[in-house]
Formats: C-alpha cells, structure tokens, sequence
C-alpha cells in the first residue's frame, strides 16, 4: 500500500492526539467530520493548532457522500460509548468499503451485548471487502495486558480486575452514560435499573438492542475469547459513586453536590465452563484532587500475580492504540473484527504503511 488515507469522525478532545499521531507516523488525513456548528467550516489546524492539517471540518451528514468521493481506506470514530451511538457511522465506512476503527467501549465485544446490530454491521463489511473493530485503552490494559498475564501462568481459579478513570477527560456523552450528575434516585432509576432484572430478561434486551452494557461488560467477553474460554453466566452491577463535598464539572458544565453522583462503579461477574471466574470493575467518576487514574489486575492461580499501573496517560494512551493498530485492521480479515482475533498489538517505528501486508 503507498499511501493509508484517514478520516477522523470525531473532531473533540480525543482527536486532537489521534489525528497527529496518525500524521506523524506517515498517514494522510482526508477529512474530518462533527456535530459541533462552532467548528464545523473550519480548518483541523484552526482548531487544534499541534494537528498540522489544513483539512475542513465537515457535517457528519455529509459523511457518506464524502467516503464515496474521498475513498479513505480507514475511519477512525473517537465520539460515543455505545454501538447504538456510532451504528449508523460504522454502517455507512462499511458500505463504503472503509475499514474503521472506534474507541466506542461496547465495540471492544458489542457481540455479547448487541448482537444483531453487531452481526448487520458484520455483515456489511464482509459484503464490501472491509473491516470493523473497537479498540483503545482497553485493548491493552484491560484486554492484551491480562492475557499475556495468563500466558505465564500454569493454572488460573479467577482473574480480578479494577480500573479508575476521570470522565471529564472524555466529553459529556461518557460522563452523562456513567450518571454523573444525577441524584442518587435519579441514578438508580435511569442507570441501576438495568441491572436489577432477571437473565432472561436480560437477554431479551440484549437481542433487542437497548442493553446498556458497563465497560467491563464487554472486555470481560473480550477475555473469554482471547482465553478460549465458554461463557456460563454474567451479571452486572452499577452503583453510584459520591464525594464528601461539592465537585465542579467542566464537561457537565455544573457543580455536583454533596451525595449526588460523580459517576459509577461497575462490577461485572463473569463465569465460565471451565471453572475460571472473571471479575472486573470500572470506575468512572468526576475526580477530586486526590484522585488519580489506576489499573489492578490480579490473576489467582498457580502462581497469583498481581500487576498494578498507577497514573496511566488515558486519553494519550487509548489514542495511540488507536493509531498503533491500523496496520493490524487494514489486514485483518473482512468484517466485525474483535482486537482479541488480531496479532498482539506492538509498537510502530516506521510509517504504518510498512506494517501493512
């Protein structure tokens, strides 16, 4: 390939590293697209002045039109968490034949949590010869990072994981999903309630569309399929995160009181036939000033092995694995792809185009 031709989906916090991250490792942005009516008509380097890109930012409405004229060979998405949220965009790179790659966190597995827009979108790609995948912060440290873990390790009875992030480094979309904001009531009847209903029950809204997974939701089904292992049973727990006092929100643009919600914890259990629990918990809150970002990962077996990443660049890191696995999504096979089915993700020294096959 002599050239990998992007579009970025996306213009907010996120994509000011994605986009020169890409330029600077020899790709070509060719168009970038937003909601936002204050930068759209204006150019990437007007708007990000470290992005050296005189590209203009258009409508997202004009997203399918542009594909057909631009022919990028890959998207990236940085805007929202959830598959319904980016199932339309995903749809439009795949009947365009552009291979695309979203931070969008139920796309990490979004087969166990909607599995038929997950199979339309699949579907499609392999119709048009392209590639689908979410990957980000949580393909290696929540995803690859355990595996490679499990990989020095003789037996495993359980794997416990935990993982702390401050949602005002994310935009509003991801704090208002982790109920920031809300009173504890509110919180319960709009973000708990999901959790408080039977299997079937579940799985009906699963088939259906409208669960609303937590992140570890999915890298839990992510786990199983990189470990070859089966699914047994899997629960969900959110409850909300609180401060002593009263926190102020840039993104929310308001001040959190007291007892009110900050964000939330969410505890995923997760059996398996062969016997292995999976645990895992995510954190999402606005932070106080002693609050800090941290990964715990702890694998109980022959041996227990315990490993700990305590003040990890989120943002930085989510959008230079973004980047860092274009490579493997331009040569993967066609269709909804999981990270867990690509090579081990390594790092770039050379222009991504000499990784490509």
């Amino acid at each position: 390939m002599k050239e990998i031709n992007v579009v970025q989906i996306g213009t907010g916090k996120m994509s000011r590293y994605t986009m020169r991250y890409l330029l600077e490792k020899g790709c070509n942005l060719v168009g970038a697209f937003d909601i936002n009516e204050k930068i759209i008509g204006r150019m990437v380097n007007e708007v990000f002045q470290e992005v050296n890109s005189n590209v203009i930012i258009k409508n997202i409405q004009e997203l399918d039109a542009s594909l057909k004229k631009l022919k990028p060979n890959v998207a990236i998405i940085t805007t929202m968490s959830l598959l319904v949220d980016v199932g339309d965009i995903l749809k439009i790179c795949a009947k365009n034949g552009v291979n695309a790659i979203t931070t969008c966190e139920e796309a990490f597995d979004s087969y166990n949590s909607n599995p038929n827009l997950t199979k339309e979108i699949d579907y499609l790609a392999k119709e048009n010869n392209c590639t689908i995948t979410g990957s980000g912060y949580q393909d290696v440290y929540w995803g690859n990072l355990i595996s490679l873990i499990a990989g020095s390790t003789f037996k495993i009875k359980e794997i416990h994981g935990s993982s702390s992030y401050n949602v005002e480094d994310y935009g509003i979309a991801l704090a208002k999903a982790h109920g920031a904001g809300l009173s504890t009531l509110e919180f319960d009847k709009e973000v708990a309630i999901v959790d408080k209903i039977s299997d079937a029950e579940r799985q009906k809204i699963i088939n259906e569309g409208t669960y609303l997974p937590s992140y570890m939701w999915n890298v839990n089904g992510w786990l199983i399929d990189k470990l070859g292992l089966t699914l047994k049973s899997q629960t969900q727990k959110t409850i909300p995160t609180t401060y002593k006092e009263d926190l102020y929100s840039e993104t929310l643009k308001k001040t959190v009181k007291k007892g009110e919600a900050t964000g939330m914890s969410a505890v995923v259990t997760t059996e398996t036939l062969e016997g292995i629990t999976i645990k895992s918990e995510c954190i999402g809150k606005i932070y106080s000033k002693e609050d800090f970002d941290k990964n715990e990962w702890t694998i109980i077996g022959e041996p227990n092995t315990t490993v700990i990443v305590e003040r990890p660049s989120t943002v930085e890191l989510t959008c230079a694995t973004v980047v860092n696995r274009i490579p493997d999504l331009i040569n993967a096979n066609p269709g909804f792809i999981l990270t867990s089915q690509m090579p081990e993700l390594t790092y770039k020294i050379k222009d991504l185009k000499e990784y490509i096959n």
